[in-house]
């Protein structure tokens, strides 16, 4: 282990590496021995092809449950012939619970397979591409409310979701919620991403502010009606289907009185699942990608996150080593937090010379891996 701190023993959830042939028609699963009684399990999702790797990229992603009581944030990592040469990756930050990530770590993925029809990535149509992601980034989230509801699993959960296709010479994101995506570029760090959130002065969260108005809501505390502080995310049906269950709710509990509530008029929903979709060129300038959850970007900038990671993987090139040492300094920043990471090294410990084969992915087979903890 590249990191025996007692502060990260304590909250390691995952951190698991496989290289294992693949059966389509298995699911497999393999558990991994946390520290103080977790254990996390590491599911093998169905998909119809087998899994090869986009060359040259090496993947490390850790997750860290931190203080909180509970862990609601998980990572994805595909590598499918589906993909024509590209790489897919995902962070979840959940909220109110685990359900909705745990039902969006498999669709989201296949939903967006479906909707880019797998040529349309090797295309050079911006804007087909972006239509397609906002498809299925708001068809799982239709999927999800209606799942939530008729299992019972909790109307209130929600979750974002930062997804990336990641090929040598190209980035698709496509983003909800206030995760965020920085790239090493010659050793600059440049923010792709910007969070959506109901505060702050920044031109996209002004234009959140907006929308939520117009559709009826309002701002409290920096939440929105008092309650959540993101703006767009998946699930949070009260903020979608169930407005005005949420507002007779409001009454009851006594946050608000019957006269404020008889004068809200919804025009729309308050936290959307649409995605804010962008492009960028990958040129050999380009480094390495980190994908991280809010717990890393809350408590670090990104300046300073890819001057870390530079540091590590000019000093022994391991992409996993590098992962775990960004987590280990969010805590050493005092993150409150799960913290969520997944780094992509597009190269950049090989032109330095410095190589690992501990998280090399390239020509090996590999799984789609999705961590489900429980305590025992």
């Amino acid at each position: 282990m590249a990191l025996s701190s007692p502060q990260l023993q304590k909250f390691l959830l995952s951190k698991i590496h496989c290289n294992y042939g693949y059966n389509k028609n298995a699911r497999k699963e393999v558990v991994v021995k946390g520290g103080k009684g977790r254990c996390c399990s590491a599911i093998a999702i169905d998909v119809p092809s087998s899994l090869t790797s986009a060359s040259g990229i090496r993947w490390g992603s850790i997750k860290l449950q931190g203080a909180r009581e509970e862990m609601e944030d998980d990572v994805v990592i595909v590598q499918s012939d589906d993909l024509n040469g590209f790489s897919f990756a995902a962070v979840f930050d959940g909220h109110a619970g685990f359900s909705s990530v745990k039902f969006l770590r498999e669709e989201l993925y296949k939903e967006c397979v479906a909707a880019l029809q797998g040529p349309l990535l090797n295309g050079k149509d911006f804007k087909a591409i972006k239509n397609a992601l906002l498809e299925a980034f708001e068809s799982s989230d239709a999927k999800l409310l209606k799942w939530l509801e008729t299992s019972e699993e909790g109307t209130e959960s929600g979750s974002t979701a930062t997804a990336i296709f990641l090929r040598n010479d190209v980035l698709f994101i496509s983003h909800v919620g206030d995760s965020c995506v920085s790239l090493s570029r010659s050793g600059k760090a440049e923010v792709l991403t910007n969070s959506h959130r109901p505060y702050g002065n920044n031109k996209v969260s002004l234009q959140e502010i907006r929308r939520i108005r117009e559709a009826g809501g309002w701002i409290n505390n920096g939440r929105i009606c008092g309650d959540i502080s993101v703006s767009r995310a998946f699930g949070d049906a009260r903020f979608k289907t169930k407005k005005i269950e949420m507002l007779e709710k409001g009454v009851e509990e006594g946050r608000w009185s019957e006269k404020f509530a008889s004068r809200v008029q919804f025009n729309g929903d308050l936290v959307i699942a649409s995605p804010d979709v962008s492009q960028v060129a990958l040129g050999s300038d380009a480094e390495f990608i980190i994908l991280a959850s809010d717990g890393l970007w809350d408590y670090m900038n990104s300046s300073d996150a890819v001057n870390l990671v530079r540091s590590q993987l000019r000093q022994h090139g391991d992409v996993q080593m590098a992962s775990e040492a960004l987590a280990q300094m969010a805590l050493n920043q005092h993150s409150q937090d799960n913290i969520s990471i997944v780094i992509a090294d597009l190269g950049y410990a090989l032109s330095i010379g410095r190589t690992s084969t501990f998280a090399t992915l390239a020509n090996k087979p590999s799984f789609i891996l999705v961590s489900a903890c429980q305590n025992h």
